[in-house]
């Protein structure tokens, strides 16, 4: 299985970084290695001193697909939770500077925390799903689907035109505004329409 990722999905968390809005999704990729289930630990990196948290909607692929049109690309995905890009912020803005990948701040082990998953028919509205995110109780980013720049049904038929989806792939589809620095000790929880899906503790 693969975990796909998609960068600058909501226009504020772009703002925020200084970025330019996409025009087209910005895709990159974590192995199966970066995940950490939900309750597990991630250790803080060693080759960072700057990690940030991104809280994200995470859809699971039900079905392989190969260039999937837009009108039926609902029919690949049916299981939703909410998870956490963690990104070594400082890594990234070298590689930026370079112009060399970004795999060292984005794809290391542990990088990829996911809740439990919740079937999406248990859903209400699927193009404004709520969640949010709180570190140490607070919460620090909320969003809704509803608010993201490239639909889910739009970043599965893009995405397919490159890479084959596999059924179990997972497809991380952005943060929204308000990511910041994770430090040792704190916990991360997770919320889907008010219910906690995640708990992800940094060690």
């Amino acid at each position: 299985m693969k975990v796909i990722c998609v960068g600058r999905n909501y226009a504020e968390h772009a703002r925020e970084l200084k970025n330019a809005v996409p025009d087209e999704p910005v895709i990159f990729m974590k192995p199966s290695t970066a995940l950490i289930r939900n309750n597990k630990v991630l250790f803080y990196p060693q080759f960072t001193r700057q990690l940030h948290y991104e809280g994200e909607l995470v859809l699971k692929i039900c079905k392989n697909g190969k260039s999937i049109e837009e009108r039926f690309a609902h029919r690949y995905f049916d299981e939703i939770t909410v998870g956490i890009d963690f990104t070594a912020r400082d890594i990234q803005a070298q590689s930026k500077t370079k112009g060399l990948p970004w795999e060292t701040a984005k794809a290391f082990d542990g990088s990829a925390a996911v809740g439990n998953f919740v079937p999406l028919h248990q859903l209400p509205d699927l193009n404004n799903i709520h969640f949010s995110l709180l570190q140490n109780g607070k919460e620090v980013q909320k969003g809704t689907s509803a608010d993201m720049l490239f639909s889910f049904t739009q970043l599965l038929s893009y995405i397919s035109r490159y890479f084959t989806l596999l059924k179990g792939d997972l497809l991380f589809t952005g943060t929204p505004a308000g990511v910041g620095e994770a430090h040792i000790h704190d916990t991360f929880e997770g919320y889907l329409e008010g219910t906690k899906v995640l708990t992800c503790k940094v060690k």
